[in-house]
C-alpha cells in the first residue's frame, strides 16, 4: 500500500512495536501500512460510524490483515481500555474535535500515551487547549498534499510553556525544527492573519474591536517568526 504525503507524516511518527490504535480510522489506511512494514504487530481501529468501520475491514481483509486487527465502533476513545494502546493516533478532524476526544479520555494523560494528531482546522484553539491541559508538543512536521498544507503534532504529557497568540497559529519553532516547509507554512499563515485584519478594520461594530486587537498581535507575530525563520535558513 502506498499512503498519501498526509498520512505517511503521521506514519513517520509511530515507533516500533507501539500498541497503536487509530481513531477515526475510515479506510483504516494508517495501520495497515503500519502492520505491513513490521513497525507495529496488531492495532486498533475505532470509529464513530458504521460505515467508515465496515470501509475499514474491507481494506484489512483485502491485505490479508484482518486478524491483526480489532475494530470497534464508539465515539472516540470510548470503546478503548487504557491497557490496549499507548501509541494514538487522531488524524481527519478538527481541533476542537481531537480536543473534546481527549477530554472524554483522561487515561491517556495520566499514562503518558504518545499522541499523534493532524487537525484538519482550528489548530490555534488545539494548540492552547493541550497546554492548559497538561500536554506538551514535542514536534510538528508538515506534510504537502496537492495545494494543501497538513500538520502532525507529537505530543505527551508534561510542561509546556504558555504559546504566544503568533505560536497558537503556527506552533512554537526553534533552529532544531528544520522543517523544509515551514517558511511557505509561515507565509500563508501571515497573509491568512492580514486578510483576516483587514477586514475587520472595515468593520464599525464595538464588539469586533478586541478580535482585531488580537488579530493584530497574531499577523506581528507571525511576521517576526517568518523572518527570523528566514535568517536561520541557508
Amino acid at each position: 500500500m502506498e499512503l498519501s504525503p498526509r498520512l505517511r507524516s503521521v506514519a513517520g511518527l509511530v515507533p516500533p512495536g507501539a500498541r497503536f490504535a487509530d481513531v477515526g480510522t475510515d479506510h483504516a489506511y494508517l495501520p495497515v501500512w503500519l502492520l505491513q512494514q513490521g513497525i507495529i504487530e496488531h492495532a486498533l481501529v475505532s470509529d464513530l460510524r458504521p460505515g467508515p468501520l465496515d470501509r475499514a475491514r474491507s481494506t484489512a481483509a483485502r491485505y490479508g490483515l484482518a486478524e491483526r486487527m480489532e475494530f470497534r465502533l464508539c465515539d472516540g476513545l470510548s470503546g478503548i481500555a487504557p491497557a490496549e494502546a499507548d501509541t494514538i493516533a487522531i488524524a481527519g478532524m478538527g481541533g476542537e474535535t481531537i480536543a473534546a476526544i481527549l477530554a472524554a479520555a483522561p487515561w491517556v494523560r495520566e499514562q503518558g500515551c504518545l499522541l499523534l494528531l493532524q487537525p484538519m482546522s482550528a489548530q490555534s484553539a488545539l494548540r492552547p487547549w493541550l497546554q492548559r491541559q497538561g500536554y506538551r508538543i514535542e514536534r510538528e512536521h508538515l506534510s504537502r498534499e496537492g495545494d494543501t498544507l497538513y500538520t502532525a503534532l507529537q505530543v505527551r504529557a508534561g510542561f509546556m510553556e504558555a504559546l504566544t497568540p503568533a505560536e497558537q497559529w503556527a506552533g512554537r519553532q526553534s533552529r532544531e525544527t528544520a522543517d523544509p516547509l515551514r517558511l511557505e507554512y509561515l507565509t500563508r499563515l501571515e497573509a491568512r492573519a492580514a486578510r483576516a485584519v483587514t477586514g475587520l478594520r472595515r468593520s464599525t461594530r464595538a464588539s469586533d474591536a478586541p478580535r482585531l486587537e488580537a488579530l493584530e498581535a497574531v499577523h506581528r507575530g507571525l511576521a517576526k517568526m517568518r523572518e527570523e525563520w528566514s535568517t536561520w535558513q541557508p
